[in-house]
């Protein structure tokens, strides 16, 4: 298995939807496999709201020998996202004007501007088809939208647990967050680890929304009817904020936070059903069946509007993080979707 990291650099003034610019900006990128002779093994994979470019390292279940994408017959890239902390330029990264890192200066992006940053990757990799583009949650609303932009380059679409629009639920979970962040009071400096106990917090409001009721109960819930203090649900919200602040940082989780909320294919265009039709992919839609952050519902009228789109069903307790969990049924999925022919429902 030949995996490698690169750096593509571009050197041109980068204008956003919301109206900032940056003067450049760099992508650092995985690559896992080799490109066969007519180049049309691409997998390209777009990672979720606090992922890196090593795919490898959190979705292993469906890259490796004898997956549905093995490295040794696909070619397989993974970007961190325009505004990650994992290498691709972010708010630590320097600001080329003032020469210190922007910090609260970095501009807003959009999923727009991300997958444009992606595109000219694509191109500079000289990459005119790609076989298969795979996202989750964030990084599934950023494949729906780069395939909507550019409809004649994919050629497979998976979408998992996304949607078409950000809907107000998800937002006031991400603003819950922010304001979570903002509580902190070294959110206001400028230094690497300000917002970090903010981002704990964040982190533990963000796990009510990505796990289940049930999920909580089978697995968090005391084994005695004794215990007055020091839940274990404490104590796993604990140690979920504490993981992410050591990994993470407050910076990128609040633009990245605004980037998923700006979501919506309808916006400037003619509305979102007339979006969706612009997708030639042949796509494959993957829903949760106790995700309460992307319902199955939202999955729903991404089929419904997806000219031949296929729908299954992830039956989890993990809720929204099942995606990241159950690869026994994703790959079940995966293989049934690329031998099929025709449009059906799987389970």
């Amino acid at each position: 298995m030949r995996k490698s990291d690169h750096i593509f650099h571009y050197h041109q003034a980068f204008e956003l939807e919301a109206g900032g610019t940056l003067s450049g900006f760099q992508l650092k990128y995985t690559t896992l496999g080799q490109l066969n002779q007519d180049r049309s093994n691409v997998v390209w994979v777009i990672h979720a709201l606090t992922g890196n470019s090593d795919v490898t390292s959190w979705w292993p279940g469906l890259f490796e020998s004898g997956t549905p994408y093995d490295p040794k017959d696909y070619f397989i890239i993974c970007v961190n996202t325009l505004g990650g902390c994992y290498g691709s330029t972010g708010p630590l990264s320097i600001n080329p004007a003032t020469k210190k890192p922007y910090y609260h200066d970095f501009p807003s992006v959009t999923n727009r501007d991300v997958v444009h940053a992606f595109d000219l990757l694509r191109l500079d990799l000289g990459l005119t088809k790609i076989h298969t583009v795979i996202g989750s949650s964030l990084g599934g609303q950023q494949a729906l939208e780069w395939s909507i932009q550019q409809p004649d380059v994919f050629e497979h679409l998976v979408l998992i647990a996304t949607n078409a629009r950000h809907s107000a639920w998800g937002i006031a979970f991400n603003e819950a967050q922010r304001m979570a962040i903002e509580a902190d009071q070294t959110w206001k400096e400028n230094q690497e680890r300000a917002g970090a106990d903010g981002l704990k917090a964040a982190r533990a409001i963000g796990m009510l929304s990505y796990r289940s009721f049930e999920g909580f109960e089978e697995r968090q819930r005391e084994k005695s009817d004794e215990r007055l203090d020091d839940f274990r649900a404490s104590s796993y919200q604990r140690y979920q904020g504490q993981k992410l602040s050591g990994r993470f940082n407050a910076f990128t989780y609040w633009i990245l936070s605004k980037a998923m909320d700006s979501h919506n294919v309808g916006r400037s265009r003619a509305s979102m059903e007339e979006a969706l039709r612009e997708v030639k992919a042949k796509t494959l839609v993957i829903g949760i069946e106790s995700d309460v952050l992307f319902p199955l519902a939202e999955q729903k009228f991404l089929t419904d509007h997806i000219p031949g789109a296929t729908l299954a069903t992830i039956h989890s307790l993990y809720g929204h993080d099942g995606f990241l969990v159950e690869f026994d049924q994703l790959k079940s999925f995966l293989h049934t979707f690329y031998q099929q022919k025709h449009s059906i429902i799987l389970a």
